[in-house]
C-alpha cells in the first residue's frame, strides 16, 4: 500500500470542550428509557401561536414541571469526599446549542432556572439571544471558552471538582437535567452520554405528531419505575398544561 498522506490538527475549543464533557462523563452507568408521545394536540395548539415557540422549549418546560415535584430528578450522584447524593432546590435546564466558532460548528450550553416558571416569551426571547448573539456576550458561553482554554491538567482537577465534589457548583455549571434535540436534522441519536443525572432527546416526528421522547439517567440515582412514571407524567404535562398556556398565547396575540 502507498503512503496515506495527512496532518497533525490540534484539537479546536468546541473539540476540546467536548472532549472535557466525555471524560466527565465516563463511567456513570446510563440507563435510556424511550416513551412514543402523541402530541397531535399539542401540534395544533402550537401552530395557533404567531412565531410559536420552539419544541425544546415546550419540552424543557414540561420535564422541568415534572421535576419540580419529583425531587429524584433533581438529585446528582458525587463520589467525593464520600459517595452520597446531592438534592438542588431547584431545576436548572441545560439546553444545547449548535454556533459557529470560526468557521467550525460547535456545542455550546445554555441554562434555564426553574424553566416551569418561565413564560413561554421570556424563554423565546432568551434562546434566542443564545443563538444569535455573539460567543463572548453569553455569559454561560464566555464562561465556557474561558475554561475551555486552561491547560489540560488544570482543566482536568477543575471539572472533577465541578463534577465529583460539589453538587451546588454541578448544578450551576452543568444543570441539573439537559436536554439536545437534532430531531429537526433529521436524526436522533439513541444514547446521550453527560456528567449530570438526567438527559433528554427526541426522535423525530411522525406524520401523526407522535415522537419518541427519551429520557437518558443515572442508575445509582433512579431507578426504572420512577422514570417510567416520569416520562408518562412528561407527556401528560405537554398535552394539558402546555397546551393551555399556548392557547393562552394565541388568545393574547394582536
Amino acid at each position: 500500500m502507498t503512503p496515506v498522506s495527512g496532518r497533525r490538527k490540534r484539537l479546536t475549543l468546541p473539540r476540546r470542550m467536548v472532549c472535557d464533557l466525555l471524560r466527565a462523563a465516563r463511567g456513570i452507568p446510563i440507563i435510556s428509557f424511550e416513551r412514543r408521545m402523541k402530541l397531535a394536540l399539542l401540534a395544533e395548539a402550537r401552530k395557533a401561536v404567531p412565531n410559536p415557540p420552539p419544541w425544546v422549549l415546550l419540552f424543557v418546560k414540561a420535564f422541568g414541571a415534572v421535576a419540580a415535584r419529583r425531587p429524584e430528578l433533581r438529585r446528582a450522584y458525587l463520589p467525593f469526599p464520600w459517595p452520597h447524593l446531592w438534592e438542588a432546590d431547584e431545576n436548572v435546564a441545560s439546553v444545547a446549542v449548535e454556533r459557529d466558532y470560526y468557521g467550525e460548528p460547535g456545542v455550546f450550553f445554555g441554562f434555564f432556572k426553574s424553566p416551569e416558571q418561565l413564560p413561554l416569551p421570556e424563554m423565546v426571547a432568551t434562546l434566542t439571544d443564545w443563538k444569535t448573539k455573539p460567543l463572548h456576550e453569553v455569559e454561560p458561553f464566555r464562561r465556557a471558552m474561558f475554561f475551555g482554554r486552561f491547560p489540560y491538567p488544570l482543566r482536568r482537577l477543575l471539572w472533577t471538582y465541578a463534577t465529583a465534589w460539589s453538587g451546588a457548583i454541578k448544578a450551576r455549571n452543568f444543570g441539573t437535567f439537559g436536554i439536545s434535540t437534532t430531531g429537526p436534522g433529521g436524526a436522533t441519536a439513541l444514547n446521550v452520554i453527560c456528567p449530570i443525572t438526567t438527559a433528554l432527546n427526541t426522535g423525530v416526528f411522525a406524520d401523526d405528531w407522535s415522537i419518541d421522547f427519551r429520557l437518558h439517567f443515572d442508575h445509582r440515582v433512579i431507578d426504572g419505575m420512577p422514570a417510567a412514571r416520569a416520562l408518562q407524567e412528561v407527556e401528560e404535562h405537554l398535552c394539558t398544561e402546555i397546551v393551555r398556556e399556548l392557547k393562552d398565547l394565541a388568545r393574547a396575540a394582536p
